[in-house]
């Protein structure tokens, strides 16, 4: 038995999280992140799209605002299906990718939406 100092002695070191839970952190707090980016991204481009002198009402009297607002339907339909409908990721590399994405996607999101509205 060997003598170590007191001062050497860690007390209560914490334990590393162990893999599965690290990824399993990472795969909730990815598909949060993906999830919150693409519902974001759906309300900056809906509310991009509304007519912006008309009502929905009188949309088709200006050819423009109707093109407008079917092209922002047709994207927004088309990131709904990415949000309901895609794959999500299968490797740990996607999910990885979707939290380093999304931690610098959102709050530029939000500060667009904030912007536009």
């Amino acid at each position: 038995m060997t003598w170590t100092p007191t001062w050497s002695r860690r007390a209560h070191a914490p334990e590393p999280l162990a893999s599965s839970q690290k990824l399993t952190h990472l795969h909730i707090v990815g598909t949060a992140l993906r999830v919150v980016f693409l519902v974001l991204l759906v309300v900056i481009t809906l509310r991009v799209s509304l007519p912006q002198n008309e009502t929905l009402l009188t949309i088709d009297d200006t050819p423009g605002d109707l093109i407008r607002l079917l092209l922002g339907l047709g994207v927004c339909a088309w990131v709904g299906t990415q949000l309901f409908f895609s794959r999500v990721p299968r490797d740990d590399v996607g999910y990885e990718t979707w939290f380093k994405f999304g931690l610098v996607a959102v709050p530029f999101a939000v500060i667009c939406l904030i912007a536009v509205w």
